[in-house]
């Protein structure tokens, strides 16, 4: 569903270019929730800011749903954003002043769908959710879990096949944290409508329940567990 090949990219240049990724390669599968780790500054979010269209690289590709991109700007890949990647962050990123339907429906027509549409497809979400009896509150009466609830329905809302989250428990407890988790494998599992989730998180507990683990690490994912992705030896001691 997801296919990246080679994928590099560097910041600067001449003595002070760093070189980010250097050469990524990763299949994720529709329906497969895939955590990616690695240390602080190793290209995490650099690689989802590519895969999501918000930045182009300087070699390789991506593939996803038969799409190809990865090396032209933000304006050419806008069809990426709007039709193919959802994204959920730490931070909710909900405004303030307006209900949990209309925080969805908003996003939806500023991508073009009439507002009619629009308010269906967001209240079908958050339904989708578990916030059915809640999709009339403003965020200020949502609890932590339940804002990133809403903010998981805005982005599923367009029927996306990727969910890219960027430490999507950093600012919840840990009873919330396993909510939203539990939520996320709720939708990979979806037998109609199944999404792929490509998680960046630093969380080992997170990690483990998904299906798979990448490390991020001298430029290049390579295959991983929670042992060697934290430096572990056998006997637990750092390496």
């Amino acid at each position: 569903m997801l296919t990246i090949s080679g994928l590099t990219k560097s910041f600067g240049s001449g003595a002070n270019k760093l070189q980010v990724l250097k050469g990524v390669e990763m299949e994720i599968e529709r329906g497969e929730m895939v955590a990616l780790m690695g240390p602080s500054g190793c290209g995490k979010s650099t690689l989802l800011n590519i895969i999501g269209g918000l930045l182009a690289g300087d070699g390789g590709s991506i593939t996803l749903n038969e799409r190809t991109y990865g090396l032209k700007g933000p304006s050419s890949v806008v069809d990426v954003r709007r039709e193919l990647v959802g994204w959920i962050f730490q931070d909710f990123h909900l405004l303030d002043n307006l209900s949990a339907v209309d925080n969805v429906a908003m996003a939806l027509e500023l991508s073009g769908m009439s507002a009619s549409d629009a308010e269906k497809a967001a209240i079908n979400s958050l339904e989708r959710v578990g916030l059915g009896d809640r999709m009339h509150h403003i965020p200020d009466q949502l609890s932590g879990g339940q804002q990133q609830r809403v903010a998981i329905a805005r982005a599923i809302a367009g029927n996306r096949p990727i969910l890219l989250a960027d430490e999507p428990t950093g600012n919840l407890d840990i009873a919330s944290g396993k909510e939203v988790l539990a939520l996320f494998k709720e939708l990979c599992h979806d037998e109609e409508k199944p999404i792929s989730i490509l998680m960046v998180t630093h969380d080992p507990d997170l990690a483990s329940n998904a299906d798979r683990m990448l490390l991020l690490k001298d430029g290049k994912t390579e295959a991983s567990d929670i042992r060697s992705a934290w430096g572990l030896d056998e006997d637990g001691e750092e390496e």
